[in-house]
């Protein structure tokens, strides 16, 4: 009497664009599962629980009282994930025989739509029994089309030789065509026999390794597998690429967003004035990157230390000046974010414009209007002989930066405490026009607030003595720095040299009594 069974097949699927899963861990979190209690390693792109995978494709679900995983779309038992080599996952699939004389046998898997395929380098359809036809209905990734092949098994009762793939009798077996996603299997007995027919998908090397039978009628389980053809990664490839790529993208521009203070400036650009938050616009990397042609060097035009600025062309044509933070900290951060709160306040002609800026970057990036002619210490202490510094034009951009500094104070909503006043802040337009820059360290406060204390920051050879031994900030702080720029202004002379006698180094002790 025919021994009837379940039979269970070791399938390999190999993945498309292996290397778009290189160094893709770290944006994965640390608290996703590894494995289901087994021996089992569930690497990425593959995971177990929300956030862990790549997309539903790759979705792992642990299964059955002992733990067992399973690709959850397929319902399919995972054997072995393989992704540093050739992407491959070996699963176990179930197929079953005719063994009760039930004729035209069916089984079919489909991987269509899928990042998975079978291969055709390393697996055969294999054909099983007495007198077995066995056909195989394929489907084509690349083109649709379906085709047909099969064989017949000779019906000999002598024993299988172990160790060889199909080469005894009771066996037959075709390869398959490359890009295969879908197929189905049909199973005819061509003659009365009590033994099982079996057709199905195999893994050559698998095959040779682990078949064995002693007698026809006491067939072991039989392992199959199946692997991704060659010709799919190059073809379907590119569509699993780009799906990995993109989610993986989004991944970490969400993280860097978060990280970049994203959430806090949000939630401080909602309580300052609506209008003007609405004119400052979020950028994406993808814009930025295009408007410096991926800030290239060449297009660096100022260095400090709180970043590079390079110039760049926006897609509506406008010229602006991103400057891309240092590798930033916990401080820098908080810098950040309250020059972009700051700088969303403020509309005045005498300040310079913040545009817009990029959270989704390693690091964040501010975009400024392009202010062309430099800073106000370069122009004094330059050697501009086409447009040298006149009397006249000294005592505008003292005017202009004054206004600026007067607006800050007691005509924005709230008023602001620059903090940084110096000639290297004040930036020249196209017609030397002053604007007032870098509110990195600024402060706003509430209306009839006379002070900040905080902790002394500035720029030696500005800061306020008082401010310095006391350490609160009023607007009178950032008066005395502006005086210290009318001195520049004067005389021509920096407000820090080390040619100035041993003493004094610093411009201002010439004119405080």
């Amino acid at each position: 009497m025919a021994l009837q069974m379940l039979l269970f097949r070791m399938l390999v699927l190999v993945m498309c664009s292996v290397n778009a899963f290189a160094g893709a861990s770290n944006v994965i979190s640390s608290s996703c599962p590894q494995d289901c209690g087994n021996n089992v390693s569930i690497p990425y792109p593959f995971g177990i629980g929300k956030d862990c995978y790549v997309g539903d494709w790759f979705e792992i679900v642990c299964k059955n009282r002992f733990p067992k995983p399973f690709l959850k779309r397929f319902d399919l038992e995972v054997l072995e994930i393989n992704i540093d080599l050739r992407g491959t996952v070996r699963v176990s699939y179930p197929i079953f025989s005719n063994c009760t004389n039930v004729t035209n046998s069916k089984n079919n898997l489909e991987l269509e739509k899928s990042p998975f395929a079978f291969s055709a380098n390393e697996n055969s359809f294999v054909g099983m029994g007495c007198n077995n036809s066995a056909s195989l209905r394929m489907r084509s990734l690349l083109d649709d089309t379906l085709s047909f092949s099969g064989c017949t098994t000779p019906c000999d009762r002598g024993p299988f030789t172990n160790g060889s793939f199909c080469n005894s009798t009771n066996c037959c077996q075709i390869t398959i065509p490359s890009n295969l996603q879908a197929f189905n299997t049909t199973m005819e007995s061509k003659s009365s026999s009590e033994y099982c027919n079996y057709a199905f998908l195999v893994d050559q090397n698998w095959f040779e390794n682990n078949f064995t039978e002693s007698r026809i009628q006491t067939f072991k389980y039989i392992g199959v597998s199946a692997s991704l053809g060659v010709l799919f990664l190059i073809s379907g490839g590119w569509w699993s690429y780009k799906v990995i790529k993109k989610s993986m993208r989004i991944k970490r521009k969400e993280k860097f967003f978060k990280r970049n203070g994203g959430l806090l400036l949000e939630q401080q650009l909602s309580t300052y004035n609506k209008d003007n938050v609405e004119n400052t616009k979020l950028f994406n990397s993808k814009e930025l990157e295009k408007a410096t042609d991926r800030f290239s060097a060449d297009r660096i035009i100022g260095h400090g230390g709180q970043g590079t600025v390079y110039k760049g062309m926006l897609a509506d044509g406008r010229i602006v000046a991103i400057k891309k933070s240092n590798v930033i900290d916990e401080v820098k951060l908080q810098e950040f974010i309250n020059e972009v709160v700051i700088l969303s306040q403020i509309n005045h002609r005498n300040v310079v414009k913040l545009i817009g800026c990029c959270l989704e970057t390693e690091v964040p990036l501010l975009v400024y209007e392009f202010i062309p002619n430099g800073t106000l210490a370069q122009y004094l202490n330059g050697q501009n002989e086409e447009f040298p510094p006149t009397w006249d034009m000294r005592l505008r951009i003292a005017i202009e930066a004054a206004g600026a500094l007067f607006y800050l104070h007691s005509a924005a909503s709230s008023p602001i405490y620059h903090r940084d006043i110096k000639s290297t802040n004040i930036l020249l337009d196209d017609k030397y026009r002053a604007k007032v820059a870098d509110f990195g360290i600024s402060r706003s406060v509430v209306i009839d607030q006379t002070h900040l204390s905080t902790l002394v920051h500035g720029t030696f050879g500005y800061v306020d003595p008082e401010y310095f031994w006391s350490g609160q900030f009023t607007d009178k702080s950032d008066v005395y720095s502006f005086g210290v720029v009318l001195v520049e202004l004067l005389t021509g002379e920096k407000a820090i040299s080390s040619s100035r006698t041993r003493d004094i180094k610093s411009l201002a002790a010439f004119f405080v009594i």
